[in-house]
């Protein structure tokens, strides 16, 4: 009994020893503290979420509660730019901590990285020309009809799942060059978010969206697979920001009212 009392002491000891001894796990968030930066993925050209104003500063929703979290942090916030099929790999490949755009966290999405709970909504619809014959997003289904989407985006997904038999035309670079293509009449219509159509339409002054809402998604920013501290410092800080409703303020800024005058 004495031996086996002697030798629980010692594993004891020990144990206690390697306690002591093993440094504290990283983690993100800590990495960024620490850093003293705090580095986001945006989109190069993707407004209302980000782009360059007339001032050559880049700014947008998504941009503006990136700043706010880094403020909130005490950290400087670096901007990194990529086109949208570059967002996760950046993440991915550990040169960002953050991805902050307007991306919805599909399942095929959230196998492969973390997501916070949304920080906003988007209603994706049709857009048209204003001479068009359509009226509902339904109408396209039909062969012969060219649909403009955004590469890897849920638009595509969405126009692939609810128009199987028009054909999908995949862009790259943002939602401007869907817009662009739509207004020169080298597309029958494009899928995009209400507030991008909506800008499109006062920009262009040709187009106009067709009735019917094809889906009301979620949109959340995402963080690196193994980056759990930090992703529920996002939620916290989304649930902190929507009770005090600064979140919401920032959201009917970009969403409803001409900021385009202010930048």
């Amino acid at each position: 009994m004495l031996k086996i009392r002697l030798w629980l002491g010692a594993a004891g000891l020990a144990l206690a020893a390697c306690a002591v001894a093993a440094p504290a796990q990283a983690d993100e968030l800590s990495d960024i503290i620490k850093r003293g930066e705090l580095r986001v993925a945006v989109q190069t050209s993707g407004p209302l979420m980000s782009f360059m104003d007339k001032s050559g500063k880049r700014t947008g929703l998504a941009v503006e509660v990136a700043r706010r979290m880094a403020d909130d942090l005490g950290v400087k916030l670096v901007l990194q730019d990529y086109e949208w099929k570059g967002l996760i790999p950046a993440l991915l490949s550990g040169k960002a901590d953050m991805v902050a755009a307007d991306m919805t966290p599909t399942p095929q999405r959230a196998a492969q990285v973390l997501f916070s709970v949304p920080m906003f909504y988007a209603e994706t619809v049709a857009v048209v020309p204003k001479d068009s014959p359509y009226k509902t997003y339904a109408e396209l289904d039909k062969e012969g009809v060219t649909v403009g989407v955004l590469g890897a985006s849920t638009y595509a997904e969405v126009g692939k799942k609810m128009l199987p038999k028009a054909t999908m035309k995949e862009f790259s670079g943002g939602s401007a060059p869907v817009g662009q293509a739509l207004s020169s009449g080298r597309l029958d219509a494009g899928i995009m978010a209400l507030t991008t159509a909506n800008q499109f339409i006062a920009d262009f002054g040709n187009l106009r969206v067709l009735e019917g809402i094809m889906v009301r998604e979620p949109l959340a920013f995402a963080v690196a697979p193994n980056a759990f501290r930090l992703k529920f410092w996002l939620d916290n800080w989304q649930s902190l920001k929507t009770a005090d409703n600064s979140l919401p303020e920032m959201v009917k800024y970009w969403y409803s009212t001409d900021w385009k005058k202010d930048h």
